[in-house]
């Protein structure tokens, strides 16, 4: 029932924003909206619904709540680097962007808390849809390609994760399709049917998840949209594509394809952290160098995943820490916007005279990200590392520091040339809004803090999310 009136509350507020006739009725809806994303955080954390089914379809469990809490906080700091963003924008193109931005969070939510396979499905079509209008923001030829091209590629990823389910649930012979019933029938299932579907959804959620082999969709996506929503994307969206395929990992944790399973995680994620890696070198847009580093960094998850036991743990501690780095350096990107009127790597530089704050924030993310100490990543990197050199996969562990050594130089190359290069002559920066890149500073420095110190509740609920 709290779940119903909650994602009804949340659409009916979202839907409404549409009606507004001025940046005060907007302001005043999406101060609503984050309200009721507040109030059904403290009532999870209270324990009104942790651990509990919400009906059928939806359960309140530890990987949904979690989750779920780090959306609400970087979906507001979204919203309120939005406001700034598109000061300049009309208000039909405002209203416009505020209510897809909150349906899209809403729609990521239903997609964390469902307890059925379907149910992920639906949820995640509809943030297919939600992303679209929000890529499409700017109403260029060039925005319009890049919405069209992920209404295609996601449809067909979605198209190919639902042919998976279909698969899983003929050769499990389920009624139900909610994960638990399937887990518990899933050993009965033909091997060969299993291998299949579990194929069809990973590969059909790697759009949403940005890793190999649809994985451009995502980078498309977050050149294409205002920064903030990037942010946005680049962290709840992908969240949700991880959770998903978690989901089904976990319920093929009890048979005989698990395995062969963690082994196709395996050769993803190596893959992904190869394209990103690699991508990082070639790119000449900083929103798409963030992105192929969104991609290398889901590849690093899901190796985890695949090298299994402690593995597991960090890959999920890496997307939660992820979460609030990338999120951080996404929304400092807006403020370099606002400087220079854009993103082009070979053109910017500077930074660190114009905006000093922007700057130490640009570059203390390049120290977090790149997975250097009190980097919570490096945690979580040493920890997968660890179990692959466990498991004797030594040309893993080459392959990752190799790749992991492009990774670092190429961030280094980027983040010091935006920093300290002089500027092209044409170029005639603006002011920076010093009071944003302080806000993006603090989720910057709230992975930090998860990188010296990790709370007790924060480990109880990732063992929960890991336990096999």
């Amino acid at each position: 029932m709290m779940i119903a009136i909650y994602l009804l509350l949340s659409a009916a507020v979202a839907v409404s924003t549409l009606a507004a006739r001025s940046r005060r009725t907007m302001h005043l809806a999406g101060s609503l909206y984050y309200l009721i994303q507040a109030l059904f955080a403290l009532w999870l954390l209270a324990g009104g619904g942790y651990g509990r089914a919400a009906g059928t379809l939806f359960e309140f469990d530890a990987a949904g709540t979690l989750f779920y809490i780090l959306l609400a906080i970087v979906s507001f700091w979204v919203f309120h680097h939005s406001e700034t963003y598109l000061s300049e924008c009309d208000q039909r193109q405002t209203r416009t962007y505020f209510a897809l931005a909150m349906l899209l969070t809403t729609a990521i939510a239903g997609a964390y808390f469902a307890s059925n396979i379907a149910v992920t499905w639906i949820f995640l079509e509809a943030t297919t849809l939600c992303s679209a209008g929000i890529i499409y923001h700017r109403r260029t030829a060039q925005t319009l390609e890049a919405a069209w091209k992920y209404v295609f590629v996601c449809s067909t990823g979605i198209a190919m994760a639902y042919l998976g389910i279909l698969l899983l649930a003929a050769t499990t012979k389920c009624e139900s399709l909610s994960y638990e019933a399937v887990a518990a029938v899933a050993a009965q299932g033909n091997p060969l049917y299993l291998k299949i579907a579990f194929l069809l959804i990973l590969c059909g959620y790697s759009c949403k998840m940005e890793l190999f082999p649809l994985y451009t969709v995502g980078v498309d996506a977050n050149f294409a949209a205002p920064a903030p929503a990037s942010a946005l994307i680049s962290t709840g969206l992908v969240n949700a594509g991880f959770l998903a395929i978690l989901r089904v990992y976990r319920l093929l944790a009890g048979t005989e394809v698990f395995g062969w399973a963690k082994s196709v995680l395996l050769l993803t994620g190596v893959l992904s952290l190869a394209i990103g890696a690699l991508f990082l070198r070639r790119t000449n847009n900083y929103k798409r160098f963030l992105s192929y580093s969104t991609v290398e960094n889901m590849g690093i998850a899901a190796i985890g995943l695949g090298i299994g036991g402690a593995g597991v743990w960090a890959a999920v501690f890496h997307v939660v820490c992820h979460t609030f780095v990338k999120s951080s350096l996404f929304l400092q990107m807006g403020v370099v916007r606002q400087v220079y009127n854009g993103y082009r790597i070979n053109r910017l530089g500077d930074y660190i005279r114009i905006n000093r704050v922007g700057a130490v924030g640009l570059l203390v993310g390049m120290v977090v990200v790149m997975a250097f100490p009190p980097s919570p990543l490096f945690i979580s990197e040493l920890m997968i590392l660890r179990e692959t050199i466990a498991a004797g996969k030594w040309w893993l562990v080459a392959a990752m520091l190799l790749l992991l050594c492009i990774v670092i130089y190429s961030f280094c190359l980027r983040m010091i040339r935006l920093c300290y290069q002089p500027n092209q002559d044409e170029l005639h920066p603006s002011k920076a809004d010093k009071a944003l890149s302080w806000s993006a500073l603090l989720l910057l420095l709230c992975a930090m803090i998860l990188g010296l110190w990790q709370p007790e509740a924060l480990r109880t609920v990732i063992d929960q999310i890991a336990a096999l």
